[in-house]
């Protein structure tokens, strides 16, 4: 606990996007001063910061150039696609980079935290190969087995991921995670399928100086590697949350630093298998924003400043669901919400993404039910009234 510390902080976010936003509002409830960062303008969290910032964030004198002119206490990154050896260099000149410099380094990239949990700490993951060419992707492929699964080694939100189910899809796999990927690298990781019970998010509330706090297991339903509805708590057993959180330590162990990492698990019937980690808020923990006396992103800022989590508590069982856009767009408005609002213990939230693309994500619904079937029903209803007009 951090009895001395004096607020307002100066926070640098790295992408602004709707995880972002929700921090935003988060850190200036608590009366910082918010700069959100992003390629982009009128991203989400801009529409709220205290000031904007619009810069490639893999370009390593536009990250120091906003940095001198900042000078955040913090720099919270919210995507993969930075120059994360920018923010080593960035931590060695005194600043904060949450959760680490190190944690983002080994997180933006796949092929690093696959290797950590695996090859360092003999955590069970999916089996797993690498490829640099459409050609050595033929050949780990096969090495693997079909099905199999497709991804770039730096991308978000499931771009660029797909499951391949024989040799000929092998090729269009290829160019879908070149598509999706993000920063530089031409590298794709391919793993085993894994016919798993349920996915499940486990957030870790890691402090500087106390205890790493677990929120009740999320579970989550993905189409094309992108989160599509999730639901707290997830059906596990006692003994399969205890090896959940016994990994997840042990990974945000080694990490360090402080903030809210998205833990990723698939459950077998048999075992508890690791799949992957983000060292900041998880999309599919939006439904602690209804779920939750303290919703993620603020168990987030509490973490980083070092303030106090006195108690984590589940206030019913909740849902999640996406409202995903259908069309291209450039002007944006919605319908459907008085219908959708008109359920009880139901909010939506809509996140003010300037443009709209196929499957892009616009918003969720939120509710909460008496079980988590009720909250389920009741969000993907909720999501399916609210419709893009053009």
């Amino acid at each position: 606990m951090n009895h001395s510390l004096i607020l307002p902080k100066t926070i640098m976010l790295l992408g602004s996007g709707e995880l972002g936003k929700e921090f935003a509002i988060a850190a200036q409830r608590l009366g910082n001063f918010v700069i959100a960062v992003d390629r982009y303008e009128s991203a989400p969290a801009m529409q709220v910061a205290d000031c904007a910032e619009v810069i490639s964030m893999l370009d390593a004198n536009d990250l120091q150039r906003i940095v001198e002119k900042h000078k955040p206490d913090y720099i919270v990154p919210e995507i993969e696609a930075i120059r994360t050896e920018k923010l080593l260099e960035l931590e060695q000149q005194g600043i904060n980079v949450i959760p680490t410099a190190k944690a983002t380094n080994y997180t933006m990239n796949r092929d690093r935290i696959r290797e950590l949990a695996h090859g360092e700490l003999g955590i069970r993951t999916p089996k797993y190969t690498y490829a640099n060419t459409a050609q050595e992707l033929v050949r780990s492929a096969q090495d693997i087995g079909f099905p199999n699964v497709v991804k770039p080694v730096m991308s978000s939100s499931g771009k660029g991921q797909s499951i391949v189910h024989h040799p000929e899809a092998v090729e269009a796999a290829w160019n879908y995670a070149m598509e999706g990927s993000r920063g530089e690298s031409n590298r794709v990781i391919v793993e085993e399928f894994i016919s798993f019970e349920v996915e499940i998010t486990l957030l870790a509330v890691k402090q500087w100086n106390a205890p790493t706090l677990f929120c009740p297991p999320i579970g989550h339903r993905q189409e094309r590697g992108d989160y599509q509805e999730s639901w707290q708590p997830a059906r596990i057993s006692g003994e399969q949350i205890d090896e959940a959180i016994a990994i997840a330590k042990k990974i945000t162990d080694v990490l360090g630093g402080a903030g809210i990492f998205g833990v990723e698990f698939f459950m077998t019937k048999d075992e508890v298998i690791f799949s992957e980690l983000s060292p900041r808020p998880h999309d599919t923990g939006m439904v602690t924003l209804i779920s939750q006396n303290l919703n993620e992103f603020e168990l987030h800022l509490r973490a980083i400043l070092g303030l106090p989590i006195p108690k984590i508590e589940q206030l019913a069982p909740a849902a999640s669901a996406v409202i995903l856009a259908r069309d291209y767009a450039d002007t944006i408005a919605f319908e459907g919400l008085s219908a959708a609002l008109s359920m009880s213990d139901v909010d939506i939230r809509l996140f003010g993404k300037p443009v709209s693309r196929p499957l892009r994500r616009m918003g969720v619904a939120l509710a909460k039910g008496k079980t988590i079937e009720e909250a389920r029903e009741k969000a993907n209803r909720a999501a399916h009234k609210v419709k893009i007009v053009k």
